[in-house]
């Protein structure tokens, strides 16, 4: 897993959100982006980091930013996460994991003594420009939509 270079321009994708519509990283130029990847659509840690941003999506939109989540799992899977969680942002389907290997989160995972390729929940803070601004490695679910808009405010980007 090799991430992409902060400062460099985002690799770009078109992915069906959860209603079947592409949105493409290349419409959204003029706004931050702010992508995460995660797991698995409807599983706990995935579903606690879902809710927070749902929960903030006043204070994202007023500092101009997009929320995207990414998956390994299908549109009709991401729209029943959507509709049980009452979630207020797009939700794109990578089913191919073509985008999270562009992104470089898309590895061997270990869980409970089982090795398995996977999605790494990694997120990407892409500026107005289509480039990177900042990387988080490390999430924590719990906290993610906070320490997302920290970073966000504190730095400007």
């Amino acid at each position: 897993m090799e991430f992409p270079k902060i400062g460099n321009k985002a690799p770009a994708f078109s992915l069906k959100n959860q209603q079947g519509e592409y949105v493409k990283l290349a419409d959204l130029k003029g706004k931050k982006v702010v992508l995460y990847f995660y797991p698995k659509a409807m599983t706990p840690g995935c579903t606690t980091q879902a809710c927070g941003l749902r929960d903030t999506k006043a204070e994202y939109e007023a500092a101009n930013v997009v929320v995207l989540g990414v998956s390994p799992d299908p549109y009709e899977r991401l729209k029943k996460f959507e509709d049980k969680h009452e979630l207020n942002f797009d939700l794109l389907s990578d089913e191919d994991h073509a985008v999270a290997d562009k992104y470089g989160v898309w590895g061997l995972k270990k869980f409970m003594g089982r090795e398995f390729m996977g999605i790494h929940r990694v997120t990407f803070i892409i500026d107005e420009q289509g480039r990177l601004a900042h990387i988080m490695p490390k999430v924590k679910t719990k906290s993610h939509h906070d320490d997302v808009l920290a970073l966000i405010t504190e730095s400007g980007s």
